[in-house]
C-alpha cells in the first residue's frame, strides 16, 4: 500500500512549489517519491487534521510523529527535524572539533560565503570599540529557551561590560509594544554608553568588537565578520559562541580574546551538517535526514 506523506506549507510556498519553482521543496517531495510516498500540498492552517504521522510543516510544530523543515539561516542549507525548536537540532547536540574538518578546505569555503552574502563588508571588519545586540521580539518576556528576558540582557551586558559602548538593534520586522520602547529608552537615558538604532545588522557587524544577543541568527552571520558571540539564549550554532546568564557573566572577561575557528566550523555545521540544496547528492542527504528521524524508507 502506498504510503501517504503530507506538506503543510503557506499559501506563497505551496504556490511555488505546486509550480515546481521551490528548489528544496521540489528534491524533497522528488526523494519522497522516490521512497514510495504519494506527496499532498496542504495549507498549512490545515495542519491539526494531519494524519498521524505523516505530515511534514515548514518552520512549525510538526504533527505527532510528523517533521519540519527550515532554511539553515541562508540558502541552498536547509534541515529536516522531528522539531521546530531550532536549539533542538540534532546539530545542537553534538560536538564540534576543528580537526573534524580540512583547514584549506575550510577556508576556500569560508572566503566563498563571504564574498557571496557580504561582499563589500566582511572581508575588510574592524573592531571599532562598540557591542552589538541584536534584539529579537517580546523584550519584557523570558521565554523557554532564553535566561532571562531580553530587556535583561541589556541592562547585565551594561554591567558586565564596563568600557564599551552598547548599541542595541531593534529587529526591523518585529513589532514592539510602547511599553517595551519605552522601556528600552528609559534604559538608554540612564546609561550614556547605551544607544538605540533599528536593523543595520551588516553595518554593526563590520565595526562590532563582539556581539551579544538571546540566539539572534544576526550572531550567527557575525561569524563570517569573524565576531565573536556571547548567547543569553539556546540556539543550534551555539558551538562556538561563549554562554552567558544573570548568575553567570563571566563571559565578558574573556570574549575579547575569543578565537574560535570560524571557518572550520561554519563548514562543519553547513556543508556536514546541512542539507545542501545546491549540490548533486541533495536527495541522498535528504534520505538520510528521513532515516535519521526515522521515516520509514525503503532497504
Amino acid at each position: 500500500m502506498t504510503q501517504k506523506a503530507t506538506i503543510f506549507l503557506d499559501d506563497g510556498l505551496r504556490e511555488s512549489a505546486a509550480k515546481g519553482q521551490h528548489n528544496f521543496i521540489g528534491h524533497l517531495i522528488g526523494t519522497l517519491q522516490d521512497e514510495g510516498y504519494a506527496v499532498d500540498l496542504a495549507p498549512e492552517a490545515a495542519v491539526s487534521h494531519s494524519p498521524l504521522g505523516r505530515g511534514i510543516t515548514h518552520m512549525t510544530t510538526p504533527p505527532i510523529g510528523g517533521l519540519t523543515f527550515r532554511r539553515v539561516y541562508h540558502y541552498p542549507f536547509w534541515s529536516i527535524e522531528t522539531t521546530s525548536d531550532r536549539w533542538d537540532r540534532d546539530v545542537a547536540k553534538i560536538r564540534f572539533s576543528p580537526d573534524s574538518v580540512s583547514k584549506p578546505e575550510a577556508d576556500q569555503f569560508y572566503r566563498r560565503w563571504q564574498n557571496r552574502l557580504f561582499p563589500d563588508t566582511a572581508s575588510d571588519a574592524s573592531r571599532d570599540g562598540f557591542v552589538y545586540v541584536p534584539l529579537q521580539g517580546r523584550l519584557s518576556s523570558q521565554r523557554s529557551f532564553q535566561s532571562c528576558a531580553p530587556l535583561e540582557m541589556v541592562r547585565l551586558t551594561l554591567q558586565a561590560e564596563r568600557d564599551r559602548d552598547i548599541v542595541a538593534a531593534l529587529h526591523p520586522k518585529e513589532t514592539y509594544t510602547d511599553a517595551e520602547r519605552a522601556a528600552l529608552q528609559t534604559l538608554a537615558d540612564n546609561n550614556p554608553r547605551l544607544s538605540i538604532r533599528t536593523g543595520g545588522m551588516e553595518e554593526l557587524l563590520r565595526g562590532c568588537d563582539y556581539v551579544v544577543t538571546m540566539n539572534s541568527a544576526a550572531a550567527f552571520n557575525g561569524y563570517f565578520f569573524g565576531k565573536p558571540c556571547i548567547q543569553f539564549g539556546r540556539i543550534d550554532f551555539h558551538h562556538i559562541a561563549l554562554s552567558a546568564s544573570p548568575d553567570d557573566l563571566s563571559a565578558f572577561d574573556n570574549i575579547t580574546t575569543h578565537t574560535p575557528d570560524y571557518a572550520g566550523y561554519l563548514l562543519w555545521f553547513w556543508q556536514q551538517n546541512s542539507i545542501n540544496a545546491g549540490r548533486p547528492d541533495v536527495r541522498d542527504q535528504i534520505r538520510a535526514a528521513l532515516i535519521r528521524c526515522d521515516w520509514p524508507v525503503k532497504a
